[in-house]
């Protein structure tokens, strides 16, 4: 039999393998944000009674919320929760409880669940009023069901309106770049001390997915809006006891007017009342106008939805400066917000 050579191969050189080395900086700081924040960001599963079987639950949706007190309220968006009829909240450390829901609003798109659950841990939460475009933020949810995901970005503008569900428009929202997509709903948004600042909310989307413009609820509105979700289930904005009407003041504008809230209705008693204010008359020959609030503490109200927008800022008790025009006199007057009815 012929003998058969076979060639020899050298041994392939070791590969060196470089230490990894010290993270930078500004990761170390994000992974420790991560690692203090995510065990109080929850995730959110929905389901509603299906059409056929009777009492068949079949799942509906999913989201993100966060733990806001350590007795067991979840904050997340209302839209998460619209038309459930159960939920269920799964914790970080894999924990899952039924929830029930406490109260919603649907102007702020904020809900409150309560769960009966042991060592939770809320997060910090922080203040929007003094943010500044280009601070970084960072988001943790769960987009398409992938739980405890962080992102990244920056605030990108602030006192954005953005129109939410059922034509309601939510105000002075706060836009970022970091990616939000399906699922971080209602999840937080931080700051880099991992304070939260904002609930993620609504993303601008031609394809569904993130195209870098998020919004999220500012934490202001949220401190104002929770606590009383949480006491009484429902939230009473401020108020100076009028009522007007879009129409009214579009009516002002297409006369030729300034802007405004043309006043149609005064309650009786209350603030507006009190400082003075005159509602718009109805005689057989029309309707004569009454006073028009023009701005709250300076800022000018083109109408009724701006109006509501700045006295929304404030909180009931505080005093603010509402310039009236009465035919072509102009006059401020200060009225204490109540709670509206």
């Amino acid at each position: 039999m012929p003998r058969i050579e076979r060639a020899l191969r050298p041994a392939p050189e070791p590969v060196v393998v470089a230490p990894r080395g010290d993270l930078a900086a500004d990761e170390r700081s994000t992974v420790a944000l991560f690692q203090a924040a995510s065990p109080s960001v929850v995730s959110i599963s929905t389901t509603a009674r299906g059409m056929f079987g009777r009492g068949v639950e079949v799942p509906r949706g999913s989201g993100s919320g966060l733990i806001w007190d350590a007795v067991g309220h979840v904050v997340t968006n209302a839209h998460v929760i619209e038309g459930a009829t159960s939920a269920s909240v799964q914790l970080a450390d894999g924990r899952a409880f039924r929830a029930r829901l406490v109260g919603q609003d649907r102007r702020h798109d904020l809900a409150v669940l309560k769960i009966d659950g042991l060592d939770l841990r809320p997060l910090p939460v922080g203040t929007s009023a003094d943010l500044a475009v280009g601070q970084k933020v960072f988001a943790i949810g769960n987009p398409f069901g992938l739980d405890q995901s962080l992102t990244t970005g920056v605030v990108s503008a602030l006192g954005r309106d953005v129109p939410g569900e059922a034509g309601i428009t939510i105000r002075g929202a706060i836009q970022t770049d970091a990616a939000i997509n399906p699922g971080n709903s209602g999840g937080p948004l931080l700051d880099s001390a991992g304070r939260l600042i904002g609930v993620n909310t609504a993303i601008y989307s031609p394809s569904g997915a993130s195209a870098g413009i998020g919004f999220a609820v500012p934490v202001d509105a949220v401190a104002r809006v929770v606590p009383q979700l949480v006491a009484r289930g429902r939230y009473r904005p401020p108020a100076i006891g009028i009522s007007g009407d879009p129409r009214a003041d579009a009516m002002l504008r297409a006369s030729g007017q300034a802007p405004g809230v043309m006043v149609l209705d005064v309650v009786p008693g209350g603030p507006a009342d009190r400082a003075g204010i005159e509602p718009a008359q109805v005689t057989a020959r029309g309707v004569i106008p009454g006073d028009v609030i023009e701005a709250v503490d300076g800022v000018p109200v083109a109408g009724l939805d701006g109006l509501l927008a700045q006295l929304d800022r404030r909180a009931v008790g505080d005093a603010v400066t509402l310039r009236v025009r009465s035919g072509r006199r102009t006059r401020d007057v200060e009225v204490a917000l109540v709670e509206a009815e």
